[in-house]
């Protein structure tokens, strides 16, 4: 009797469970990996495949995906001799596969795209080339509704789903590809109304350190794995010190950089702090500060009086600079203060921060 009990009790917390929607961040959490190893197995880029699961199943709640495991609307056609399950879909009652697990989806998907000759072309685009994958799985037919190429790359870009992409890059199969060259199927470049964004490139090296593009929207992390280098020590060579999705483009150094520069001196431009200078100059942020003792960032305060005049100045005055990803708010938890306090001591209006500025974080 005990054990009925449980029984039920077990089955109606997976019912719960089962029935309970989860969120996009958590369909990526759950599927990032699979699509990183397709990657590297296939060269499907992780970003438009997980992409795709997210649109076909609704976020992994959709009643196909939860009656079936089929993450990408994959039907049965004449070639699959496995399980099926009949949903409506551009018809009523259609048949499409069905998998005992999710990851056995995200391989029929990588192989079924790689083995339809109409989206062989696509293996010739550039992996990190997601607007050409979204654009060229529509043309080959993939999907029928004409906005599913904005829909991909909406889902790229809010939930960051390149940095998965770039987590694999390096480690993609060299596939023939001279046999895809006179493919019918081609891109139509006159959907895309926009602008070209201008790309944005850095030199191999700097000052004698290797070195590669930072692109706006990727995160550290996905830079480190992507060139085989820890997290912590990319950090230490880029004079920065947690992970964090950039914010603009930027030169992101993938070893140590130099103690001094190449040239003697450097103009600085409007805008730029000292980690910009350093990056720019591939030169370590701690010797340029030690070479220039006298620059003084935005933002620090400066006494008009002798120290001993000045009201409010104490031995017990201590100094914060700000460092990249930083916040007010990160700043005050971090030395148990209040942000108003850090507002008071240094005369802010906002919580606006520039890199390199120094605060007062104790009186």
């Amino acid at each position: 009797m005990k054990r009925l009990f449980i029984t039920l009790i077990l089955l109606t917390t997976l019912q719960a469970a089962f029935a309970q929607k989860i969120s996009p961040e958590q369909y990526i959490k759950l599927y990032k990996d699979i699509a990183i190893e397709e990657m590297k197995r296939m060269g499907i880029p992780a970003a438009i495949t997980l992409a795709q699961g997210l649109l076909e199943t609704e976020s992994g709640n959709s009643e196909l995906v939860k009656n079936s495991n089929n993450h990408f609307g994959i039907k049965c056609k004449a070639t699959w001799t496995g399980e099926t399950y009949n949903h409506d879909d551009d018809a009523p009652g259609e048949c499409f596969r069905v998998y005992k697990v999710a990851e056995d989806s995200y391989r029929d998907h990588s192989n079924f795209l790689r083995a339809g000759k109409h989206y062989a072309f696509l293996f010739t685009l550039d992996p990190l080339d997601y607007k050409g994958w979204a654009r060229g799985l529509r043309k080959a037919g993939y999907a029928t509704n004409p906005k599913y190429p904005d829909i991909l790359i909406k889902h790229i870009e809010q939930y960051n789903l390149q940095q998965y992409s770039l987590a694999a890059v390096n480690n993609v199969p060299k596939f023939e590809t001279d046999k895809y060259i006179s493919d019918p199927v081609i891109i139509d470049t006159e959907e895309d109304t926009e602008t070209p964004e201008e790309t944005f490139t850095v030199p191999a090296s700097i000052n004698g350190s290797k070195c590669t593009a930072g692109k706006k929207g990727t995160s550290l992390l996905a830079i480190a794995t992507a060139n085989d280098i820890s997290l912590s020590k990319l950090l230490e060579y880029n004079d920065m010190n947690e992970d964090g999705i950039l914010t603009k483009d930027q030169v992101i150094f993938l070893e140590k950089k130099a103690k001094k520069g190449n040239k003697d001196f450097y103009i600085v431009q409007k805008g730029e702090n000292l980690l910009d200078v350093a990056q720019k100059n591939g030169i370590q942020l701690q010797t340029l500060v030690a070479y220039n003792p006298d620059v003084i960032p935005a933002g620090t305060k400066l006494y008009l009086k002798p120290s001993g005049e000045a009201p409010g100045t104490n031995a017990n005055e201590k100094l914060h600079e700000v460092q990249p990803k930083e916040g007010l708010y990160s700043i005050a938890k971090k030395y148990n203060i209040s942000p108003q306090q850090i507002r008071e001591w240094n005369n802010l209006e906002g919580d606006d921060l520039k890199i390199g500025q120094l605060l007062i974080i104790a009186k």
